[in-house]
């Protein structure tokens, strides 16, 4: 079972083509605290249409920015500055700033197979790039997951008080076979990575735009054929050493490291120290790599407070949100829990301020 970001995402962003005009945002939100520590997190949530009730509820908790997905799949590359004008104007006209885009400003998945079409969408990439740029958003998420994006095999499991949340069990994924792509080798993956980061790395330096490269979801190879190669942190300096530059670097979804049995604390620390860190998912899991489940941000098994006390004492600056919640009573969607209903990111926000604040953590 895949859940799409990008479908998520571009599906409520459609509508904001014609939106008003862009304005130029303010850079900062006044922190909260003083702390002697040298890290600011953004807090941020992952939301389409800026006229949408999850907007509302972010306001009211207190978030100010905004994850998106810039909406440039359905125009041509000449349209991507107004597109984006238009959308970083209508946030802005209910109050949220633009952090980053997440899952890919634009299709990508040619890229990733190493299919015919994928110059084509590289230099798409590179003009959503320099719009992006333009537009004062300077970080993009992106994967490497070919073929299969994040995937669980079951949505509907029980955690606490009956919230249904979602599981990953790779003898349930093998059972499925082969997807229609086939087998791909980790090689094969490996040499359109390469590809892509030497060709559009130096445009990311130009523009001074973050290139933030999620782990693979589940960090397991290979995945129903298709090889998975975003699973260590070998990998990852792979990656760095194909372009060196401060824009190639790194989201710490910090459960998927986690899976990948890396201390994450020495991680973190070690990754922010060296500023590869550009952007946080916050999230939890309980398992391993061959089976587990998502859980709330207060009951897994990593020290969440201690992960916040790290990133900060680092130095991470930047956008954080917390991701894949399990889903409250009346929120599942046909039953399933998506990981992106409001009411579980209510209470992971509530959880977090009031780690920063009983620690004097600066938050925007």
């Amino acid at each position: 079972m895949k859940v799409s970001r990008r479908n998520y995402i571009q599906s409520s962003v459609a509508t904001l083509v014609g939106a008003g005009a862009g304005a130029v945002l303010p850079a900062f939100s006044k922190t909260t605290k003083t702390s002697s520590n040298k890290g600011c997190f953004y807090l941020t949530e992952l939301l389409g249409s800026p006229q949408s009730t999850d907007v509302k509820i972010a306001k009211q908790v207190g978030v100010n920015w905004v994850i998106t997905g810039g909406g440039l799949g359905r125009v041509r590359k000449e349209q991507y500055l107004e597109t984006l004008q238009k959308l970083k104007q209508s946030f802005a006209d209910v109050g949220m700033q633009i952090a980053g885009v997440e899952g890919h400003p634009v299709p990508f998945d040619k890229i990733k197979l190493g299919l015919d079409g994928r110059d084509a969408e590289i230099e798409n990439t590179k003009w959503a790039i320099e719009a992006l740029s333009k537009v004062g958003v300077n970080m993009i998420c992106y994967n490497f997951m070919a073929g299969l994006g994040w995937t669980r095999t079951k949505q509907d499991l029980a955690e606490r008080g009956g919230a249904l949340t979602s599981e990953f069990d790779a003898t349930v994924a093998n059972a499925q076979g082969l997807t229609p792509n086939g087998e791909v080798s980790e090689e094969k993956i490996w040499q359109n990575a390469e590809y892509f980061v030497k060709a559009v790395m130096p445009v990311a330096d130009k523009f001074k735009v973050k290139m933030a490269l999620h782990p693979d979801d589940p960090p397991i190879s290979p995945l129903r054929g298709i090889g998975r190669v975003l699973i260590n942190r070998q990998a990852y300096q792979r990656v760095m050493d194909m372009a060196p530059s401060p824009m190639n670097g790194i989201t710490f979804c910090q459960a998927n490291f986690k899976l990948m049995g890396e201390d994450i604390y020495t991680l973190a620390k070690e990754w922010c120290g060296k500023k590869k860190i550009f952007f946080v998912h916050f999230r939890d899991v309980d398992g391993n790599t061959a089976k587990f489940h998502e859980t709330f941000h207060d009951n897994g098994p990593t020290d969440m407070v201690r992960m916040l006390e790290v990133y900060s004492k680092a130095g991470f600056v930047g956008p954080i949100r917390p991701d894949h919640a399990p889903a409250l009573s009346g929120e599942a969607q046909n039953g399933r829990a998506t990981g992106y209903t409001m009411g579980g990111k209510v209470f992971a926000f509530g959880y977090m301020k009031g780690i920063m604040d009983s620690l004097g953590l600066k938050y925007v």
